[in-house]
């Protein structure tokens, strides 16, 4: 039965060959004695003890099926990770224990159910307690299931470039009550995972590539002509580079003291080093192209002119 579970590409058959394995002896017993009480014409009283008697043998080997099924599914989510993530299995570790003491809790209320003892108060007052429990620890729990939300949904993982407000970092650690953040500047930057859930954050480390904007002016003295021809200039250097795309490049507007041009281009890259070489290398080329065409690039100048005189100051 294993040797066959282990040529699956599924996990499931491994795990029904795992609880087979885990099935105890005493249910055993307990269903034999139950099926031979069938064929017995015992008296009802002789006849009600051995079916509750199988009946918490039924409940206890549930139980520890569950606990089985459990363990086995966190063992092969720690297979597959590895140690990379350890905020996300000690979190799923934690949801799991609370898993196998739900089970056991169900186990023994019903058993107790089955021997004939009333439960009802019992499971008003495991309420009524489970819910002062609960107001107490109201922010932990909510930054457990934060975690619990943040492994599971992954809004973010260990290594990604986080913008959250004005603080920025690379994700170190996803705990089960914090996230820690190491900021540019090198301090670390804890953050509550409640509070970091209700927050606005821009993740760079899905980011696949980086669109630029970037404008330039040229003074109001360059002629139409080569006015004209600054798009295309723009265009060929930037076709020109490896690892970009471009998108535009337009004569925008008449500015207070420039023509403005506003270009658009895609860096097909995330890494920041990148794009700033590539944008680098644009500027250069550009200042040189346009200093052969004999364009000049404006900056911030007034002109005064006088009434009557025609002559500008």
């Amino acid at each position: 039965m294993p040797k066959l579970a282990a040529l699956t590409t599924t996990q499931w058959d491994d795990h029904l060959v795992a609880l087979l394995a885990k099935t105890r002896l005493f249910f055993w017993i307990f269903l034999g004695v139950l099926v031979g009480s069938s064929v017995l014409d015992l008296q009802p009283r002789a006849q009600g003890i051995v079916t509750s008697a199988f009946i918490i043998a039924l409940l206890v080997q549930i139980g520890i099926w569950g606990s089985v099924l459990i363990r086995a599914i966190m063992a092969n989510y720690e297979k597959a990770v590895g140690s990379e993530r350890p905020g996300e299995l000690a979190t799923l570790n934690l949801i799991a224990f609370v898993g196998r003491i739900a089970v056991w809790s169900l186990v023994v209320l019903l058993a107790l159910d089955n021997l004939g003892i009333n439960i009802t108060a019992l499971v008003a007052g495991l309420g009524i307690g489970g819910v002062a429990v609960a107001l107490a620890v109201q922010n932990i729990l909510g930054d457990l299931f934060a975690s619990l939300s943040i492994v599971l949904d992954k809004p973010f993982v260990i290594g990604d470039f986080l913008i959250v407000g004005d603080l920025m970092g690379a994700v170190e650690h996803i705990g089960l009550k914090t996230t820690r953040v190491r900021s540019l500047s090198g301090e670390q930057l804890v953050f509550s995972n409640a509070d970091l859930l209700t927050s606005r954050i821009r993740n760079y480390g899905r980011m696949y590539e980086r669109r630029v904007v970037f404008k330039i002016g040229v003074t109001y003295e360059t002629p139409r002509e080569k006015l004209k021809r600054i798009p295309g200039i723009i265009r060929e250097i930037i076709q020109g580079r490896e690892n970009t795309r471009f998108d535009r490049s337009h004569f925008q507007e008449y500015g207070a003291y420039s023509l403005n041009f506003e270009t658009v281009y895609y860096v097909l890259s995330p890494d920041y080093a990148v794009y700033m070489d590539i944008q680098q290398d644009i500027y250069f080329e550009l200042h040189e192209r346009l200093e052969q065409e004999g364009v000049e690039f404006a900056y911030p100048t007034q002109k005064l002119f006088l009434e009557g005189t025609g002559q500008a100051l």
